[in-house]
């Protein structure tokens, strides 16, 4: 009977594996469909409490730079997956003085805290670095990988609420099961995927590559309590500082700093 299960279990994983856009392998028990289905939910029930308890940034200044950023950002992810233009592309600042954080969900729901704007001071080449970061964790499908490595290791989601940056938020199901996502680290491979797609989408769009340096530099100058969670799986700070000379290097060709960029209008 075991092994029956075992043969079974096996079969199920190996017709649920999918390609990311760098070719690499996944283990996808969850859709992409399902996975920005739960995201939209997550997502505007985290926006809708954040807001209400007044944790929303919306001064006008932060806004148009990082809204102006992000939205040359997008109009390259979706040259890089035409599909995505269907997507409901959003980012929301999130007043955090003490959180140098951003992240994104499924289907192109994103956040950046104030505490990375202030504790960081990135530049826009740097920022680009961030956002393009995030944005290719969404192309890649890397909340529906999360999801499905929580439901292949049976790590509980059974949980009638989660904690969301200190705010309860009321979720269940699969809403609940994004969220979470949200809150776990990627792995070193969905990493270093981001990193590569990220660059080429930030020098694409008309920022600098080497400014992924420059960031990792300044980010690893800040206390170790301070990393921020979406670079903790990262591999020895001086290995990856020469990882992405390299990559830098490659997308020079892609660096075209004086055209006119087209800036998606992000909901």
């Amino acid at each position: 009977m075991i092994q029956k299960l075992l043969i079974l279990s096996s079969l199920l994983l190996l017709a649920c594996c999918a390609t990311s856009p760098t070719g690499r392998h996944q283990l996808l028990l969850v859709s992409e469909e399902t996975a920005i289905a739960a995201s939209k939910e997550a997502y505007l029930s985290t926006v809708s409490e954040m807001d209400k308890n007044g944790r929303i940034d919306n001064g006008a200044a932060v806004n148009a730079r990082i809204r102006m950023i992000t939205g040359r950002l997008v109009t390259e992810a979706i040259r890089m997956r035409p599909d995505t233009a269907e997507w409901e592309w959003s980012i929301i600042v999130i007043d955090d003085p003490e959180s140098v954080n951003a992240w994104s969900m499924a289907g192109g729901r994103m956040a950046i805290y104030t505490g990375l704007l202030q504790q960081i001071k990135p530049t826009n080449d740097e920022l680009a670095q961030i956002m393009g970061h995030e944005i290719s964790h969404a192309l890649a499908r890397h909340t529906a990988e999360k999801m499905s490595l929580q439901m292949a290791t049976s790590v509980g989601v059974a949980a009638v609420g989660v904690a969301t940056d200190n705010d309860e938020i009321a979720l269940t199901g699969a809403a609940l099961a994004a969220a979470l996502a949200v809150s776990l680290p990627n792995s070193r491979s969905a990493e270093k995927e981001a990193d590569r797609m990220g660059i080429e989408l930030a020098a694409k769009a008309g920022y600098d590559p080497y400014a992924a340096v420059s960031l990792w530099e300044k980010m690893g100058s800040l206390p170790g309590s301070q990393i921020p969670q979406f670079l903790s799986t990262h591999p020895n700070p001086q290995n990856r500082l020469q990882r992405l000379n390299r990559l830098a290097a490659k997308m020079m060709d892609h660096y075209q700093p004086d055209e006119t960029h087209t800036v998606f209008l992000l909901q």
